[in-house]
């Protein structure tokens, strides 16, 4: 006997939510801003969550339709943050199968179907812990909270009042892009200022070092994720390249190129890429399983209440904003893209006794880890979501099964593990901003069968347009470390390591000791965390905060925390809500993140058409960092004028 379901609409105005206008918006806002996030991830290593612009632009859009609603505009929001989230899994991933040179470009077919896949699996496997997480642990998820918070706001009645408030939300967003774009114009484009602003002394055998990337962008990641973490991620950098690389420079010994010293900033790079940044390794490693652990009995409790789902015989009354996606189509929904995934990883290993428990294992990983990032979400939030840890112990893990199962002979085998690595990273991304999207739908009674179909779509749409934006910026500015790379090569840090791990495992040249030190070090931050949160502390230490800081370059870090401390400096200007998130502050900075990445794609495309990275400069040498520190000064204080009023 099949499950009778009876959807309880008594007393409830049932609106229209899945609208052909709705979806036209979502699939179109998912490409933007995943195309834009992109290029963030690539320059930055961090992405943020693109739900509230993406709310406040579809509010913006839809007000000129008389018919639209709340629930339209949270469809749309929910498509289209799938893109920014996709972005990140992919990412963090692809690039290193260009790093290792197992590709030489991004192949449409094979990207769209991995990454689709991926995060078609990342979708369906949290609908089984929407009930557990968002209903019954009650997590914050502070993205989710603050997106249906600015969905209300912009559904009151149109009085002058509210009318005047929508567009003032709209006009933070624009002010912000023009802003991130125009600086991102002048010191990528122009060549007016340096966009990072370093410099190392050689001291004795060690070495002193001090950097800074002066970005926008950046600077408006530390204000949204707030003081906590970015103190957390600043105090990584900070042990690794003010600690850990000096003391490294002793004992390793100074690097050296072609049998002479290298240069003081080259060298101190090299010891971090080569050495330090595998304690960062280490302390992820160990901060994904604390993660599994801390999450274990929410996790078992999604897996029982989905089981119980389809239990026959019984029948359950379910209110219209309680009804989740059948477990029958969830079941066949993963069947149909694990199959292709199978065959897709089949193709490229040709070895059926290492491509079934390989994709076993994918999957197994890939469930796990999309419910411990679902669960990092509803802690942190989507803007903080470290799926490139899980990402890491993925492909560590994978690939010393393949070592087992292949041996060493095989010169594809690092690409076969990070290829798993890559769905197991866009299912966790997806995942994340799955559930976040999910307790905005929650808040304001949307149905979630239909956000999980939107969130599919939105998935799907952002996986289209992955590969040839990849493909422009791996043209425009290549990767740094790769024969790829020119001038302003993109960092690509999480596929930097990404890549040295996998390779590191068939090499046998993994910095092990470093690997070692990190889990040690992980190991020591989890125990004081513990402690502060036993003594009820609202400053906590999540060992995956400071891993990030640990393998991030330091000139990254320092721009995070000058947002971070502008967040901190609104707080303490004023009596403030807990919620910083829902107001203008946040628009603002969320539009100089924006405005900054659309531009470097749209240089991006002006430079592979010129064929000279050079195309736009119009000073052979850059006037020096003082415009770009005075300019980046202004606009830090033009965020926080507009924070402080929030809260007046």
């Amino acid at each position: 006997m099949k499950i009778k379901k009876v959807i309880n609409m008594n007393n409830e105005k049932s609106l229209p939510e899945i609208t052909i206008k709705a979806v036209v918006l979502g699939i179109l806002l998912s490409m933007i801003l995943a195309a834009a996030n992109a290029y963030l991830g690539l320059f930055a290593g961090m992405t943020v969550s693109a739900s509230i612009p993406a709310a406040v632009i579809s509010m913006g859009i839809l007000r000129i339709f008389r018919n639209s609603n709340i629930l339209e505009n949270n469809i749309v929001q929910t498509a289209a943050s799938a893109g920014e989230s996709l972005a990140a899994g992919v990412i963090f991933t692809f690039p290193a199968l260009i790093l290792i040179d197992y590709w030489t470009e991004f192949n449409f077919w094979w990207v769209t179907i991995i990454a689709g896949l991926g995060g078609v699996l990342g979708v369906l496997f949290t609908i089984p812990l929407r009930r557990a997480l968002i209903v019954e642990e009650k997590l914050k998820f502070p993205e989710g909270i603050a997106t249906a918070e600015v969905l209300k706001s912009g559904e009151r009645k149109d009085t002058p009042e509210d009318k005047a408030k929508s567009k003032s939300s709209v006009k933070c967003i624009i002010q912000g892009a023009i802003g991130g774009g125009l600086f991102k114009l002048g010191a990528g484009g122009l060549c007016l200022w340096p966009e990072v602003l370093e410099g190392a002394h050689r001291v004795g055998r060690s070495v002193a070092y001090f950097g800074s990337n002066l970005s926008p962008a950046l600077m408006s990641v530390g204000f949204i994720v707030g003081i906590n973490t970015a103190i957390l991620i600043f105090v990584g950098g900070a042990l690794n390249w003010f600690v850990a690389i000096p003391i490294c420079a002793v004992v390793e010994g100074w690097p050296t190129v072609d049998g002479v010293a290298a240069h003081a900033v080259e060298g101190a790079y090299d010891l971090w890429s080569t050495k330090t940044r595998y304690i960062g390794v280490g302390a992820m490693l160990i901060g994904g399983l604390w993660t599994v652990v801390e999450i274990r009995k929410s996790l078992f409790a999604g897996v029982i209440s989905g089981l119980k789902a389809c239990k026959s015989g019984q029948e359950q009354v379910v209110e219209r904003h309680e009804k989740d996606m059948p477990m029958k189509w969830v079941i066949i929904l993963i069947v149909a893209s694990v199959v292709p995934l199978f065959l897709v990883y089949q193709h490229f290993v040709g070895d059926m006794m290492v491509s079934l428990p390989m994709a076993a294992l994918m999957i197994l990983l890939g469930f796990l880890f999309s419910a411990v990032a679902g669960y990092m979400a509803g802690i942190v939030g989507s803007s903080n979501n470290p799926i490139s840890g899980v990402t890491i112990a993925t492909v560590l893990v994978c690939s010393l099964l393949i070592l087992l199962l292949m041996g060493r002979e095989n010169p594809s085998a690092p690409a076969f593990a990070i290829i798993i690595g890559s769905v197991v990273c866009c299912a966790a991304a997806i995942a994340g901003d799955n559930m976040q999207d999910l307790k905005a739908g929650y808040i304001l009674k949307a149905t979630p069968w239909k956000q999980q179909v939107m969130q599919i779509v939105g998935t799907v749409s952002a996986a289209l347009v992955m590969a040839p934006v990849l493909g422009v910026l791996l043209k425009a500015y290549g990767f740094v470390g790769h024969e790829s790379a020119k001038a302003n090569a993109l960092i690509a840090p999480q596929a930097q390591l990404i890549a040295s791990v996998a390779k590191g495992v068939f090499d046998g040249n993994l910095p092990w000791n470093y690997v070692f030190v990190g889990m040690a070090f992980a190991v020591v931050i989890i125990f004081a965390d513990c402690r502060l949160k036993a003594a009820k502390s609202t400053f906590r230490l999540p060992v995956l905060a400071v891993a990030i800081g640990v393998y991030l370059p330091l000139e990254l870090s320092v721009p995070i925390f000058a947002g971070g401390l502008i967040s901190l400096a609104v707080k303490a200007a004023g009596k403030v809500k807990e919620e910083l998130m829902g107001g203008n502050g946040l628009l603002f900075a969320s539009g100089l993140i924006t405005g900054e990445a659309l531009v470097g794609i749209s240089m991006a495309v002006v430079i592979v058409i010129a064929g000279k990275s050079d195309v736009l400069a119009i000073a052979d040498n850059p006037l020096g960092a003082w415009p770009g520190l005075i300019l980046l000064g202004g606009l830090g204080y033009w965020l926080y004028s507009i924070a402080r009023k929030d809260q007046k």
